[in-house]
């Protein structure tokens, strides 16, 4: 066999090897990832059904409401389009508060409800995730361009 048949399948063998490698990679880590999705996004269906993913948004006021076993929290996370009922078991962050902004880990129930496994608060009085701050800007062009676009009746 020449030297460059030899090489040249020394370089296909390579190859070959890095992409099983990375197969291997990915095919791990494909449980692991989780996505970010808005409340909007969520009741669209772009979220994945039975699998963990993350929700962002605002924690809507008033809607926070404690069981009596003290652990056991619901509230309302919205992008100011649309809500999304949340369930958590667990330990709030200290600066988790209602009207900040907030990012929640777990799946849809049946019923519609997010049950959260973890609850991350921001940690920052300016700080917001940019996927939460890019759908809340959203939310509120759509709310605008729906305003302006709705026909001006004459006051009496």
């Amino acid at each position: 066999m020449k030297a460059r048949s030899k090489r040249f399948i020394l370089i296909i063998g390579g190859v070959a090897l890095i992409a099983a490698a990375a197969g291997l990679v990915l095919f791990a880590l494909k449980d692991n990832v989780s996505l970010y999705f808005t409340p909007t996004q969520v009741f669209n269906k772009e979220a994945p059904q039975g699998h963990s993913f993350r929700i962002g948004g605002l924690v809507e006021e008033g809607s926070l409401k404690r069981e009596t076993d003290g652990l056991t929290v619901h509230f309302r996370i919205t992008d100011t389009s649309k809500t999304m009922q949340v369930k958590y078991k667990g330990i709030l962050p200290d600066l988790f508060k209602e009207g900040k902004g907030v990012v929640a880990q777990g799946k849809l129930n049946s019923e519609n409800v997010f049950v959260a496994e973890e609850v991350l608060a921001k940690h920052d009085e300016n700080y917001m995730p940019p996927e939460a701050k890019d759908a809340l800007d959203a939310a509120a062009k759509a709310k605008a361009e729906a305003i302006s676009a709705a026909p001006m009746t004459p006051a009496k």
